[in-house]
């Protein structure tokens, strides 16, 4: 039998999740040496080479990747024994990270994490807001353990699961040309001057598709944020699709108006995303629960 400890995996596991043998020393509260020597112990023990050195980084080896989920399920699962243990405090704690996509992390984190955060307040939360390609490179190499993106997603390795249904709309400034025309006909969006997200991200994806049946347009502005579009639209740069979540204050006082556009399909769903091989422990399928009604055994 091995005689591997749990020391060794939080190690392997954070280091995994930082990158560096210095940032996980600081995570864990420990010595820099300390870190290397549980490292080189672990995989001593294990005879394989857990990590490959890239330019002052350790990165996942091939089969490292293949053990992370497996280190990280026996440190999960340690973690909710010790708290069975407790029978006058059966209430979570630990640490989720969640990845969550620029318009879900900007406009609607109270509905993300709200319910959960007041029913576990003892658990930390980590939020990474990113576009959607990001988050999914997260969860791939584990370095997330849920995320929540807009639109859908296919990677033979995430799974997941519808939680909101939601729409864009195509805005412009009050004074744009196309908000004076009624109604609003396809050929009407001949030579319009749009303002998108950047590549990778869902809206991206959805605004070309909703492009694919207009006329050819100009892409006049690529921006990272969906505030940084709805300004720009505001200044009368050109048009956008938007969350309509995300400018009903703008349109409230008249510095945005919504095309209506019946001849665009711009529906979409907001999902919760996983690793297939994510070990969903009780911080996990709590969290699932306070999203998707989902049944949990989670104290609260």
């Amino acid at each position: 039998m091995l005689a591997i400890s749990i020391k060794q995996l939080e190690v392997f596991v954070t280091i995994a999740s930082t990158g560096t043998v210095r940032a996980a020393a600081e995570r864990l509260y420990v010595t820099q040496p300390a870190v290397s020597m549980a490292l080189a112990e672990l995989e001593r023990l294990l005879n394989v080479q857990l990590f490959d050195r890239e330019r002052g980084r350790l990165r996942l080896s091939s089969r490292g990747k293949e053990l992370l989920p497996m280190a990280q399920e026996v440190i999960e699962r340690v973690h909710e024994l010790s708290q069975y243990s407790d029978t006058d405090n059966r209430s979570l704690s630990g640490e989720l990270r969640v990845g969550a996509s620029n318009t879900i992390g900007n406009y609607l984190v109270g509905d993300l994490l709200g319910p959960f955060a007041a029913s576990q307040p003892n658990v930390s939360l980590q939020v990474s807001v990113e576009n959607t390609a990001t988050i999914a490179a997260g969860l791939v190499a584990h370095r997330l353990d849920v995320g929540c993106i807009e639109g859908p997603i296919n990677h033979p390795q995430l799974e997941s699961f519808p939680w909101r249904e939601d729409a864009l709309v195509v805005c412009a400034a009050p004074s744009h040309l196309l908000a004076g025309k009624k109604p609003l006909k396809a050929h009407h969006f001949k030579d319009a001057r749009w303002i998108l997200r950047e590549p990778g991200s869902a809206m991206r994806t959805q605004t070309e598709q909703a492009l694919s049946v207009l006329p050819p347009g100009q892409i006049v502005l690529e921006l990272g944020q969906v505030e940084a579009i709805k300004q720009a639209v505001i200044a009368g740069m050109g048009i956008a699709c938007l969350p309509e979540f995300a400018i009903t204050d703008a349109v409230a006082v008249g510095r945005l108006c919504i095309l209506h556009t019946p001849f665009l399909d711009l529906r979409r769903r907001l999902s919760v995303v996983l690793h297939k091989s994510r070990y969903r422990g009780a911080l996990i399928e709590c969290f699932l629960s306070s999203l998707l009604g989902t049944p949990s055994d989670a104290a609260g």
